[in-house]
């Protein structure tokens, strides 16, 4: 795929997303590092934000395809249609996916050798048509070439972030996770390369708990110009990232929940 220099969007030029894992709203809202986040100027709490479904998997396979497809567990599944990769490439816009200790770029395998990489965290490889497309598959990387990607200011315009098994809180907790979150955020929050235009969203796959599966999400960067209490209470889903997407960049549809979900663009401004 041959990306264009770039592609200039509503509200951002760039879109950021890091996923965490298994945390209910009410713990992880508390958190210092995140209530940090959310308090500094750039920076909004989505304090209506709700996951799709349980366990991870689905909430996952949501955000970049508008749906679950009905899968109810962490199986390896293989997904036809459409999805938000289609949508970018129609436009042109660069993406990866930085998966942290993925063996290769193409793996399809459910674990890596040493557990710390799970395919049901990576719902880019469970797209038919990434996943049979060595092309396309070369976009889902180790999450060590993000380095490389800064210091070459070749950021794509939509990235998107999966930390470790450790690093994301599942096989951890929430102070182990943001004190690894807090040692790889904040100096490269100093890297024009990753932050010009760039909207961050910071997420969770899913809450601990089954009652209402409201989960922590938040917005940070240059497009954020947040209200007095950096609180946005619109009622927003997993379904909003591709939503959010599709409205920055004027892309299509997939035709599915994505066309009913609000986008988080109520206190981003427009360029």
């Amino acid at each position: 795929m041959a990306w264009s220099a770039s592609i200039i969007g509503k509200y951002f030029d760039r879109f950021f997303l890091v996923i965490f894992e298994n945390t209910d709203y009410a713990t992880a809202v508390v958190d210092p590092y995140l209530k940090d986040l959310t308090s500094r100027q750039d920076g909004i709490l989505l304090s209506n934000f709700f996951a799709v479904d349980h366990p991870s998997e689905p909430n996952y396979i949501a955000q970049i395809y508008g749906s679950t497809v009905g899968i109810l567990d962490d199986a390896d599944y293989n997904i036809t249609g459409k999805n938000l990769v289609d949508l970018l490439e129609e436009k042109k816009i660069s993406w990866k996916a930085y998966m942290e200790n993925l063996p290769s770029p193409c793996y399809t395998g459910t674990v890596s050798p040493e557990g710390s990489y799970a395919r049901k965290h990576n719902p880019f490889i469970s797209m038919t048509n990434i996943n049979t497309d060595p092309v396309r598959c070369a976009n889902i990387v180790n999450a060590n070439q993000l380095e490389t990607d800064i210091n070459t200011n070749s950021v794509p315009q939509f990235a998107y972030y999966t930390p470790d098994l450790d690093n994301d809180a599942h096989d951890t907790n929430l102070t182990f996770a943001m004190a690894w979150f807090r040692n790889f955020f904040e100096p490269k929050l100093q890297e024009p390369a990753f932050t010009t235009n760039t909207l961050f969203f910071i997420t969770f796959d899913e809450a601990e708990s089954k009652v209402t599966n409201q989960i922590f999400s938040s917005l940070l960067g240059s497009p954020v110009h947040p209200n007095e209490s950096h609180d946005d209470d619109t009622h927003y889903t997993h379904y909003s990232v591709a939503k959010t997407i599709e409205e920055n960049w004027d892309l299509n549809n997939l035709g599915r929940n994505d066309t009913k979900a609000n986008p988080f663009t109520k206190f981003l401004v427009q360029k």
